[in-house]
């Protein structure tokens, strides 16, 4: 198939709509698009692992204009007239457009195009050489030679893994939505949406400088919908859609006892012992099912709503497969499905340092304890009301809490004291699932997929999509594509094939399909 030949400049009047379609949109087949992938196997794994041997970590310098220039030729391939919307000292966001002849609205698809640091001593290969290989490493996967799948027409088994980072957090998308497009075109058939691609280059780093982007660039980036293509798909396996996703905070702790160390036989149960006294605090702070315990935490939480409660009570039940995955005999919640428990704010307790343990341990009371702490924040939580709260809860049991580390003077007059350092946070964010832009979303999926898919209320990670609704003024919804366990965020990344051809079905039921079902 010939590439998608149109040369609109970018911010014409008319941008090229991906040629003209000879068939109407309603002869839309998802097995046509499956047929069209089925033949371009090679061509579209060739794209991704050459966007993956590019570095992209996002503090990368001139990596990211690199992988920014990559991604859009990757666009403009296709047609979409593309611009790099930059704020100083940033990797740039990339904005593509495509119109088609007579939508009357427009859908904005995000995902990112930076990825996690990598440390590659961890990975079993090298983190920007792409592999495939033929089952989960941790299933003893044997790698395939690219030699292998290079003839035309060679066909890749579909429970095939592509490892390297960022193979499926988050540039399988992408290379799906480009495919889509390609089979559409093949195919003859009109999308009945606008289309806009908005690529962020800092989504890892916690997306520091995406407010000001939104902010400067929010004429072009305006459209009726957005849907976020970042997360993995339920566990499953099942394709889901997510209305929201937990907002976050965090806070590091550090508690203090006397100013150098101290034999803990001369000094035990005399000097305070400022690891005592974290675990204490910690204890405080949640119950053993995880419950917060920190009075007024959960006051300004958003019920569900009854079409929320109908979504969770339809989601299939994974609890059982995951303790056996994760070789674990109980699970917190007090008996709650998992799908139910990242509905509810949740305090995580990620790093405790106090002293040392094993052959470095000694008899001594450490001079200071430190803990690592995030919270997951549903609405209408607000990481300034969470401050408080915890704050509010330290004071009630008599800490004076400190910025900065406390000198002699504070030391020797405050009797418990804790250093807080937040950081900013975002809340967290749910669009109603009733609502007409929501079903047309459900159903253009289901066309997609074949067969019901998962509504999940909320994601039990976090994303800040309370910002594109906030200053934008549409609502956003979530379509994850990627496989539950590719290892995001770790070593050995990796992107079952399956999950990515079913992401290409799926976009395709998008663009054909949302502007004939959204009225």
């Amino acid at each position: 198939m010939k590439p998608l030949l149109c040369a609109a400049a970018l911010g014409a009047a008319a941008l090229c709509a991906a040629g003209p379609a000879s068939r109407p949109t309603t002869e839309f087949s998802r097995e046509e698009v499956r047929a069209w992938r089925a033949s371009h196997e090679g061509a579209i794994v060739a794209e991704l692992a050459g966007l993956m041997k590019l570095p992209n970590v996002a503090a990368g310098g001139s990596d990211m204009e690199s992988n920014a220039e990559r991604v859009r030729a990757i666009l403009e391939k296709r047609g979409v007239a593309t611009e790099l919307l930059r704020v100083e000292g940033v990797p740039p966001a990339i904005l593509g457009e495509l119109r088609a002849p007579g939508a009357g609205r427009t859908v904005v698809f995000y995902a990112h195009y930076d990825g996690q640091p990598v440390d590659p001593k961890q990975w079993a290969g090298d983190p920007w050489r792409p592999v495939l290989r033929d089952r989960p490493l941790e299933a003893g996967g044997s790698e395939i030679p690219w030699e292998r799948v290079a003839a035309p027409g060679a066909r890749f088994d579909p429970e095939w893994r592509l490892y390297g980072r960022s193979a499926s957090d988050d540039r399988a998308p992408i290379v799906g939505w480009m495919a889509a497009l390609d089979a559409l075109q093949a195919a003859g058939v009109a999308r009945t949406v606008n289309l806009k691609f908005f690529l962020e280059g800092e989504e890892e780093a916690g997306s520091p400088h995406l407010e000001k982007i939104l902010g400067r660039y929010a004429d072009r980036l305006r459209g009726d919908l957005w849907l976020l293509c970042d997360g993995p798909v339920h566990q499953s396996r099942r394709m889901q859609v997510f209305f929201g996703a937990r907002g976050v905070t965090d806070v590091e702790m550090t508690v203090y006892g006397p100013t150098r160390r101290l034999h803990s036989g001369h000094y035990g149960n005399w000097a305070p012992n400022p690891a005592a006294a974290l675990v204490s605090i910690l204890a405080s702070l949640r119950d053993d099912d995880g419950y917060p315990r920190i009075p007024h935490f959960s006051d300004a939480v958003r019920p569900l709503s009854a079409e929320e409660r109908r979504a969770l009570a339809e989601v299939p039940d994974v609890g059982e497969a995951m303790m056996r995955e994760l070789d674990i005999a109980r699970t917190e919640g007090k008996g709650e499905r998992l799908v139910e428990a990242i509905q509810r704010p949740a305090i995580n307790i990620r790093g405790i340092r106090a002293g040392e343990v094993g052959s470095a341990a000694t008899n001594s009371i450490p001079t200071e304890a430190s803990a690592s702490i995030d919270f997951r924040i549903v609405p209408d939580q607000t990481p300034e009301g969470v401050r408080q709260a915890v704050e509010e809860h330290l004071r009630s049991l008599g800490y004076t809490i400190v910025s900065e580390p406390p000198d002699a003077a504070v030391r020797s007059a405050q009797p418990r004291i804790a250093r807080l350092r937040w950081g900013a946070g975002y809340p967290g964010y749910r669009t109603p699932m009733d609502q007409p832009v929501s079903r047309a979303v459900l159903a253009a999926v289901e066309a997609g997929s074949g067969g019901p898919v998962v509504r999940l209320p909320s994601l039990g990670g976090s994303i800040p999509m309370y910002l594109f609704a906030e200053k934008l003024g549409a609502p956003v919804i979530g379509i994850p594509i990627a496989n539950h366990d590719n290892n995001q965020h770790a070593a050995n990344e990796n992107l079952r094939l399956q999950n990515l051809w079913d992401g290409i079905e799926i976009y395709a039921a998008l663009f054909v399909r949302l502007g004939q079902l959204w009225r």
